[in-house]
């Protein structure tokens, strides 16, 4: 069956039967929203992928708490504060607040997803009394994105419809956060992915998996993973409607948005660059190479001082302990060539080209290894004066 994927105004409110809002419960100073919630009015079917660092949050030890196809419909949601390195107390914290606030909302298997700083116990009494205002009919994506938000400059959503040739439709959206500690190794901060289609659970796994491989887990800001990096994808199945080809397409449209809204977004970042690995003689190798390169700090602050130093490309790319041979390797800054199979072609002429090319807020650098057929693209940012700077007082 064929289909067409628009992107559309509004954001998860949008999606039939769900319900979002951001509230200030005073984590934030200022009176900045810092609490936010998701609910739907029929269960959910989930699919979570979580950070592979090995002191995860408590909100992620709770999740796996539950049965393995357990349902759910509604998210808690609060920023400033990880619950993070909080041990049983983290966890008790969580279900401390559920039970408070289970006579003021009527929900099944809640889930709690935090962000923030790691290391402090979450302000219980906060929260509950916050979370006991909630108006479950809101729908107000804006106020949740920025509830979300730590270092982040601007919320990040997405929105698309997927209709089918027999005129029939589905929805799916979704709203994150994220500029630090970006180097996933399985998934990145916070983001909640949406929708109405009657996916079946395996194809949610599979396809959630497929997809944050190119996706999320292809961008690195600083090869920092957090402990509590998440996906969420959320299915209420009211559409009734569903086609894999269809949904596998429109759910990496969703991941890769948020991916590059992440990355632009990644702490003082000014570029965004596509590192990408041809001509490797392993698929491995092409992504190790290309991880490399989007992970080195040498590489990101040439970037940042718009420096075509192709010595700091080549020397990663050999620390990277992949296959390779300066006599068959090949650099580009876009379709500037620099160093081509052992022979140096940085003349003043080509320097200029290629400084022109870092002078772009988005460009490519690639390297043919020259020694077979494998590729693979990750992607990263500069690394300048202000990371420094919000990094060096995060807790202020």
């Amino acid at each position: 069956m064929s289909f067409s994927i628009f992107p559309i105004k509004g954001g998860i409110e949008e999606i039939d039967g769900i319900y979002c809002d951001g509230l200030h419960c005073g984590l934030k100073s200022n009176n900045k929203l810092d609490l936010g919630f998701i609910y739907s009015d029929v269960l959910f079917d989930i699919q979570a992928l979580f950070t592979k660092n090995k002191f995860k949050a408590a909100p992620l030890k709770h999740y796996n708490l539950y049965e393995k196809d357990f349902k759910t419909d509604f998210l808690l949601i609060n920023s400033k504060n990880a619950n993070a390195l909080t041990s049983k107390k983290g966890l008790d914290d969580i279900n401390t607040i559920f039970d408070k606030l289970k006579t003021n909302i009527k929900f099944t298997n809640p889930i709690m997803s935090s962000t923030g700083v790691i290391g402090e116990y979450l302000p219980i009494d906060k929260i509950v009394n916050k979370a006991k205002t909630f108006d479950l009919k809101s729908k107000n994506s804006d106020n949740l994105s920025k509830a979300i938000m730590t270092t982040d400059v601007y919320p990040k959503s997405c929105l698309y419809e997927v209709c089918l040739d027999d005129g029939s439709s589905f929805k799916i959206g979704a709203v994150a956060k994220g500029a630090g500690m970006i180097d996933p190794n399985l998934a990145t901060m916070l983001c909640f992915i949406v929708t109405d289609a009657n996916i079946p659970k395996c194809d949610m796994k599979e396809l959630l998996i497929k997809n944050n491989h190119t996706t999320f887990n292809a961008i690195s800001v600083d090869g920092d993973t957090s402990t509590n990096d998440s996906i969420f994808l959320l299915a209420n199945k009211k559409s009734k409607v569903y086609n894999k080809d269809a949904f596998d397409q429109v759910l990496k449209l969703v991941m890769k948005d948020i991916a590059f809204l992440i990355l632009g977004d990644g702490e003082g970042a000014t570029k965004k660059v596509a590192f990408e690995v041809r001509g490797a003689k392993s698929y491995d190798d092409a992504l190790i190479a290309s991880k490399k390169l989007s992970n080195s700090l040498l590489v990101k602050t040439a970037l940042f001082g718009q420096d075509p130093n192709f010595g700091r490309i080549a020397s990663t790319i050999g620390a990277s302990g992949i296959t390779c041979d300066e006599d068959k390797l090949t650099i580009y800054y876009n379709d500037i060539i620099v160093f081509q199979k052992g022979e140096i072609l940085f003349c003043k002429d080509i320097e200029k080209k290629a400084f022109e090319v870092l002078q772009n807020s988005e460009f490519k650098i690639i390297c043919d290894i020259g020694l077979g057929e494998y590729k693979f693209t990750s992607y990263g940012c500069d690394l300048g004066h202000e990371y420094i700077k919000i990094n060096s007082s995060y807790r202020s």
